[in-house]
């Protein structure tokens, strides 16, 4: 029998830490061990690459030992560690049952998620984003329309029980006075800036609609107990806004020369979001928010990779995790959030991976949800990871510019961050929802409750422009077997 090359890893060097196994590895050569049985608690399993005997002892790759035993497995190459995690348990599903608010188009909350504390834990607040929207061709160009313009995004107060979400309450988002599109309080869903951001159309794609310097694109949605209010990520600035409990915009936190470009009198601009941000990608902005349960620092991920310096860019790994002391709303650090490799999964294009949401466990450790565009039994990835920024690599204000840094940080490959000593986000898998099945492309709202209860929830886009059967808003629950703190 040929003898093979085997990657064992080192159990002397295994440390367990809430579910975390992190491991030093070696080569050693070995025969496959034949006639071998494996049982996990006693069921029989098939691990996906046998043992090998070397004098007498059976080694097996780390990565088929803990997929056997019911454990996520991730490598992270710049440590040369492995994680280890046990998986969680389903424990509830439940379904938005609403009137549609137009024919064709459904209600929908679900693009954000997050928990109060002192709320039931079965009490929620969520938001829909922009309000319907779909794409029409127009003499062979596709165009954004709105066909429900007047549409108020807001933020609702939910509940899960007995298989449904139930709307408690409703808080539509307003200013301080008159948005000059609606001839009222209440804002709209429609872009800001005119040649900037997406143009806005009616439902046939005929009529360019107005302009909203108050419009907010919502994506995340974070709770500072400190002073009882909201922040809001938005897709459009990109920028994350401030807002009162009852919906009121306080101000808005935007990149550097974007409020010469808007008239937002009603809502101040701080640009204190670096310059580099204007270069989004348009409907790939400001995905999502989270707070420290302290109120001292806020956090905001994009969804993709910037157009930095141009839109090649859009297949970059690179997405930028910005951090905010909230005393004074500016920067305190950047990091890197390394999306997956698109190449290790089946016709799916590096760009069509994103983030989604976060929930902020503590000023380094948070939760991140990672997604692809698919959805039913073609979805491959949509995966929560728990990340660490303790030894992540600060780099705000470093790699924004090809001429001054060689590289922006977009342009980067995984062999450029090495050369430059750039530690990304270490990350783990906490859930990985194709597993269970999960039927949806968008899980965009993501939610922890007492460190051990994951609750995801799917954005269904109000229905328009959808491919399955069931276009509807389902919010799960997941146990996990230890405490993220």
């Amino acid at each position: 029998m040929k003898k093979k090359k085997w990657m064992i890893t080192a159990t002397a060097a295994l440390t367990l830490t809430a579910g975390i196994g992190i491991a030093s590895a070696a080569v050693l050569s070995g025969a496959p061990a034949e006639g071998i049985t494996y049982s996990n608690n006693g069921d029989s399993v098939t691990p996906s690459t046998s043992a090998v005997n070397i004098d007498g002892h059976l080694y097996m790759p780390v990565r088929a030992l803990g997929e056997t035993t019911g454990k996520y497995v991730d490598w992270d190459d710049f440590r040369r560690s492995v994680a280890m995690t046990d998986k969680p348990q389903l424990t509830g599903k439940y379904a938005l049952k609403a009137a549609d608010l137009a024919q064709g188009i459904k209600m929908g909350v679900g693009s954000s998620l997050t928990h109060l504390p002192g709320d039931p834990d079965n009490v929620f607040y969520s938001t829909a984003d922009r309000g319907p929207n779909g794409q029409v061709d127009v003499n062979g160009k596709l165009v954004r329309t709105f066909p429900l313009a007047s549409y108020t995004p807001s933020i609702y107060k939910i509940k899960i029980a007995d298989g449904e979400i139930q709307i408690l309450d409703q808080f539509p988002l307003h200013v301080n006075g008159i948005d000059p599109v609606t001839g009222k309080a209440n804002i709209t869903g429609l872009p800001n800036i005119k040649g900037r951001d997406e143009a806005p159309f009616d439902t046939k794609g005929e009529k360019e609609l107005s302009y909203d310097p108050y419009g907010l694109d919502i994506e995340g949605l974070a709770y500072n107990a400190k002073d009882d209010t909201f922040w809001i990520s938005d897709e459009y600035g990109p920028s994350i806004v401030h807002v009162k409990r009852d919906g009121t915009l306080i101000e808005r936190i935007v990149p550097s020369g974007w409020a010469s470009q808007a008239q937002s009198t009603l809502v101040p601009a701080r640009e204190t979001l670096p310059a580099v941000y204007n270069k989004l990608r348009q409907n790939r902005g400001a995905e999502a928010v989270g707070i420290t349960p302290d109120g001292k620092y806020m956090f905001m991920a994009m969804q993709n990779a910037l157009r930095n310096p141009n839109k090649d860019m859009d297949n970059s790994r690179q997405v930028r995790i910005i951090k905010f002391d909230l005393s004074t709303l500016k920067p305190a650090a950047e990091f890197v959030y390394q999306l997956e490799d698109a190449t290790q999964f089946k016709d799916l294009v590096q760009g069509d991976i994103v983030v989604s949401d976060m929930v902020v466990v503590n000023e380094n450790t948070l939760l991140i949800d990672e997604r692809d565009k698919f959805s039913g039994d073609k979805a491959q990835l949509k995966r929560i990871y728990a990340i660490n920024l303790s030894d992540a690599t600060n780099i705000l204000g470093k790699y924004d510019d090809e001429k001054a840094a060689g590289k922006t940080l977009e342009q980067m490959t995984v062999a450029d961050l090495k050369t430059n000593d750039i530690l990304p986000a270490s990350k783990r898998t906490v859930l990985d929802a194709v597993e269970f099945k999960f039927p949806y492309e968008k899980i965009e709202g993501l939610s922890l409750i007492n460190g051990d209860t994951l609750a995801i929830v799917n954005d269904n886009d109000f229905g328009v422009d959808s491919k399955l059967t069931t276009n509807g808003t389902e919010l799960w629950t997941f146990k996990l077997p230890y405490t993220i703190k």
